[in-house]
Formats: structure tokens, C-alpha cells, sequence
């Protein structure tokens, strides 16, 4: 059995479904209630509760980990999941941990996160950490404007990184949880190119085939929308980065390249194969 956290996300949801698909027996794991593939068993549980998990952790022979924007937050103890999940004889661990936390180390989120890495790395789990950059849907946050008004709306949008299709992601983690040879592996995943959000509406826009504006944000602006659905200091974190990128941020990494023998998907395929949340 392997426990998938997360599992109706943009990650969790392909990853379900991509192990369900081999013949692996999965536990999907959300907040909610939420359809899941047919033999794929689903449990609702809090991760902030992580006696919530126990359920799925017996008799699991790997796990899944992914944090929702609440678990970064002051007073949330994930290391807890980590625990549970050694405890109840789980042996391998994939966590989904941040390219910040090599790029921006001292952050108050990436120090975190990094306390959880080296929880993983200590709990006696075989382990890999895989570190994404940004996420392409996180284009989806425009969708609605997209629907109403054929506006983009984002901060920064001349500068530009590498974001990666999430299910690159999701497939890069099956790999690593069916795949003894990645043990110990630390990888850094990024789509193929570095790609500005101007240029994400051009794509977008192409999708669609109909013209799509892109209209500039403050900083200000994008935190006040962006603090909706995260914490504060997650939101900056992550502005940081989008308006002032460094090199470990541009740089295109060869590691979903090397664990599933071809290059990362583009933005615009992402964009096609989502085109309906724009419309």
C-alpha cells in the first residue's frame, strides 16, 4: 500500500492515479471527501492532526508528502506525520519539499521546510526529497479572471522562471516511490525553459484561441490576493522569488530529464490540456 497525502491536488491527483494504473494499491489522503479512481481507497484526515493519519499509515509500505499551505503556518508540527508514518512500519518516504530551500535557505518557510527534510532524512525511512520550483498552475489562480474578463492578472511580468508541469512532478514521485535506485536522491525539478507570466498569457491565449490582456500587479497587490489562500510569510517567500529570481532560480535542472528519460513538458502543453478552467 502506498499512502498518497494531498491526493486531489494538481501533484496527488496524477500521482493517484499514475500508481492506481501500474497495479499499486493507493490511500489517497485529502481534507474532504473527493472522488478517487476505482480500487484506490480514500481517507479524509487533517494533517494538522497527524493521529488522523494512522488509518492510512497501517500497514503502508510508502508515503506520499505533501503540505498544504497550513501546515507551513507557526504551531503546525509536520515532523509529527513523519513519526506516525515510521512508527507504523512505513519504509519509504518521498516528501515534496521546495527548490527554495537550496536557493533561499534562510527564508522562515524554507527553514522549515528544511527542518522537515532533515526529519525525513533521520526518521530510519529510505527517503527522497524532490524540490520543485514554481508550479504551472499556478496559472490557474487567473482563471477566473480569464473567464470574465480575458485578463491575466500577475505581478512581475517580464521576469521569469523555469515552472514546472505538475505532472512531471506527480511522475518523478511514482518513479521514486516504486524505484529502489533513487534512495538518498535529492531532486531539483523545473519545466523546460524559463517562461514570464506575459509570456504564460501568450500561451494561454493560444490555448484558447482567442486574445488574452495581461494587466500588471503591485507587489502589493499579488500578496493581497495571494494571502487568500496562504500565510503571509508563504506569500512573500514566494514573491521574492518571482520578482527578483537568482541564479539557482533560473537554472533549467536536468533531473526530471534523468528519472524519466524525457525533457519536462512545456508550459503551453500544460496550458492545452487545461484550456477548459480558462473558458
Amino acid at each position: 500500500m502506498i499512502v498518497v497525502t494531498g491526493a486531489t491536488g494538481n501533484v496527488g491527483r496524477v500521482l493517484t492515479r499514475t500508481l492506481a494504473e501500474v497495479g499499486e494499491q493507493v490511500t489517497a489522503v485529502s481534507r474532504h471527501a473527493a472522488a478517487v479512481p476505482d480500487g484506490v481507497r480514500h481517507l479524509a484526515a487533517d494533517l494538522a492532526e497527524p493521529a488522523g493519519l494512522e488509518p492510512a499509515l497501517t500497514g503502508a509500505k510508502a508515503l506520499f508528502l505533501l503540505l498544504s499551505g497550513d501546515l507551513h503556518a507557526a504551531g503546525a508540527s509536520p515532523t509529527d506525520i513523519i513519526g506516525k508514518a515510521a512508527a507504523s512500519g512505513v519504509r519509504r518516504g518521498v516528501l515534496l519539499s521546495s527548490l527554495g530551500v537550496a536557493s533561499r535557505p534562510f527564508g522562515t518557510t524554507r527553514l522549515a521546510m528544511r527542518e522537515l527534510e532533515d526529519a525525513l532524512r533521520e526518521s530510519g525511512l529510505d527517503w527522497v526529497i524532490l524540490r520543485p520550483g514554481g508550479f504551472a498552475s499556478n496559472a490557474l489562480w487567473w482563471a477566473e479572471s480569464v473567464r470574465a474578463h480575458r485578463v491575466v492578472p500577475a505581478p512581475f511580468g517580464d521576469i521569469g522562471v523555469p515552472v514546472i508541469d505538475p505532472a512531471d512532478i506527480a511522475e518523478v514521485a511514482a518513479a521514486c516511490l516504486l524505484d529502489d535506485q533513487h534512495t538518498g536522491g535529492v531532486y531539483e525539478l523545473t519545466g523546460p525553459q524559463v517562461i514570464t507570466p506575459r509570456q504564460q498569457t501568450e500561451a494561454i491565449a493560444a490555448a484558447l484561441g482567442a486574445p488574452v490582456r495581461f494587466h500588471e500587479l503591485t507587489r502589493d497587490e499579488a500578496k493581497a490576493a495571494m494571502t487568500e489562500s496562504m500565510p503571509a510569510e508563504l506569500a512573500d517567500d514566494t514573491l521574492d522569488i518571482l520578482g527578483s529570481p537568482n541564479p539557482a532560480e533560473l537554472r533549467v535542472s536536468p533531473d526530471v530529464q534523468r528519472i524519466l528519460g524525457r525533457a519536462p513538458r512545456s508550459f503551453a502543453g500544460w496550458a492545452t490540456r487545461n484550456v477548459t478552467a480558462f473558458r
